[in-house]
């Protein structure tokens, strides 16, 4: 393993380095992998290295690349954004950019890991994120974790040439104890 940061059964998260950026950038240019992200824009990788760059200057955002355990491949990255220190809670985001590693569990090993990370570690009390109504997938991961629909978003996010649903889901602290 390279760096662990997190350890799984499956896969590992680790730090993210300005190596990562054409893997990344790749990943990002690539109109099926964001087709359930927010991103919608081509990026360049000098734009790929300044944002790796950038990334370790917050306090209020913790981004971690998804490898597997195996083989030391990186296959995505996952975060906790908008990290509120005295509320307690962050939003969650995951992109697995490897399309042949899809429908392995990886996702959801990765999305349990970094909840974890959130309540254990940063003592965070609730974790949010927002999905939309077509990725059936990842709303099936989010909820093998615990996360619940909280409410809907109607018509959130202009796609491929129609407005989809996002969906708000979240996990509270207790019942994320609750269930482990």
């Amino acid at each position: 393993m390279i760096n662990p940061f997190r350890v799984g059964k499956a896969i590992y998260l680790r730090s993210l380095e300005r190596a990562d950026a054409p893997v990344l950038q790749r990943w990002i240019n690539d109109p099926e992998v964001t087709r359930t992200l927010l991103a919608y824009r081509p990026i360049n990788l000098a734009a790929e290295e300044r944002w790796l760059d950038d990334l370790y200057k917050t306090d209020h955002d913790v981004v971690l690349g998804i490898a597997i355990g195996a083989s030391d491949q990186l296959i995505g990255a996952t975060g906790l954004h908008q990290i509120d220190y005295k509320n307690r809670h962050a939003q969650f985001g995951i992109m697995l950019g490897d399309t042949r590693e899809w429908n392995k569990g990886y996702g959801t090993e990765a999305t349990a890991l970094m909840v974890a990370y959130a309540f254990e570690t940063l003592n965070l009390n609730r974790v949010w994120l927002h999905v939309y109504e077509s990725n059936t997938y990842g709303i099936k991961a989010y909820e093998k974790v615990g996360f619940r629909k909280e409410g809907v978003l109607r018509q959130d996010t202009f796609r491929e040439g129609r407005y989809f649903d996002a969906i708000a889901m979240a996990v509270l602290r207790a019942d994320w104890a609750a269930a482990g």
